[in-house]
């Protein structure tokens, strides 16, 4: 069966400095990039996403709530929407962005510069399951699994490699995936 890896908006925006900075992001970019340099192999398809704003209409507000609103973050080619550098040298045979006039939690919204959408790119190379990994595991790493499992993709989260925002949503997180029945297991249990 293909396996590829999805490396949800590991960005400067989303770590510390970020305009919309999860505590431990930069830590998770030099996890993720130490675990692929390792294990790369166990994967036949490797890819990344990026939150890529341009006009997200009401996902950025001068005043958010911070569940449906936002402060404007991982706007279109800044330095801060750019993939983080510690991920940015791995190997990515694919490559969306998502988000340029919506707000875009999943990365199964994302498409890459020919406009095709995430799971087309993925069935195209014959790709039947995928481990999630990235940042923040409560919004768009959760919503690019949902998505992944919704479109028949053998879906998992790997714990060690994502960072949540508070233990309150990671919890409710973790509910969520009991009640889908999406795994959500230790990195090591993707490999072979």
């Amino acid at each position: 069966m293909k396996r590829a890896l999805i490396v949800v908006d590991v960005q400067p925006t989303f770590c510390e400095g970020g305009a919309l900075a999860v505590a431990g992001g930069n830590d998770v970019a030099a996890k993720i990039r130490d675990f692929v340099n390792e294990y790369a192999s166990q994967w036949d398809v490797l890819v990344s996403t990026q939150d890529w704003h341009i006009d997200p209409g009401d996902h950025f507000s001068d005043n958010p709530d911070f569940v449906d609103t936002w402060p404007p973050h991982g706007v279109a080619g800044t330095p801060e929407a750019e993939l983080h550098e510690a991920i940015a040298p791995l190997p990515f045979d694919l490559q969306v962005k998502k988000g340029e006039y919506t707000a875009a939690y999943s990365g199964f919204e994302g498409k890459d510069e020919n406009g095709v959408l995430l799971a087309d790119l993925l069935r195209e190379h014959g790709v039947e399951a995928v481990d999630v990994v990235g940042i923040a595991f409560s919004h768009c790493v959760f919503e690019t699994a949902k998505s992944a499992f919704e479109a028949g993709f053998a879906t998992r989260i790997l714990r060690d490699l994502t960072v949540g925002v508070t233990p309150e949503l990671e919890a409710q997180t973790e509910a969520k995936l009991a009640e889908l029945q999406i795994p959500y297991v230790p990195a090591q249990m993707a490999l072979n």
